[in-house]
């Protein structure tokens, strides 16, 4: 019984822990560029687009599929950013444990 106990405690901190990194991650900003920083795209840790800035001069009103490749780029590029941010978030708080393939966390 006192492993079961000890169990419990570790999954209670393991909880807390997550509030805290998810919270962590909704503040925290990662900025995603393109077009040799015509185009930003900021995002949130959880992925949420909090910002976009768009130089004027690539504006071309007969041409917006330009446009529409840099802000998709930018994009891609903030999302791959977020993700390593978050990889890196998951491993401090997992203490560097291998979760198994496939495996996502929080749950």
């Amino acid at each position: 019984m006192k492993d079961l106990g000890n169990l419990m405690k570790q999954a209670k901190e393991m909880q807390s822990k997550m509030a805290e990194m998810q919270a962590s991650m909704e503040s925290h900003e990662l900025t995603g560029v393109s077009g040799a920083g015509m185009v930003e795209v900021t995002l949130n840790g959880k992925g949420d687009m909090r910002g976009l800035k768009i130089d004027p001069s690539i504006i071309d009103p007969e041409d917006p599929e330009i446009m529409e490749d840099l802000i998709k780029a930018a994009h891609a590029d903030a999302r791959a950013k977020v993700e390593a941010y978050s990889q890196e978030k998951m491993q401090e708080m997992t203490g560097g444990l291998q979760l198994p393939p496939g495996m996502q966390m929080p749950f």
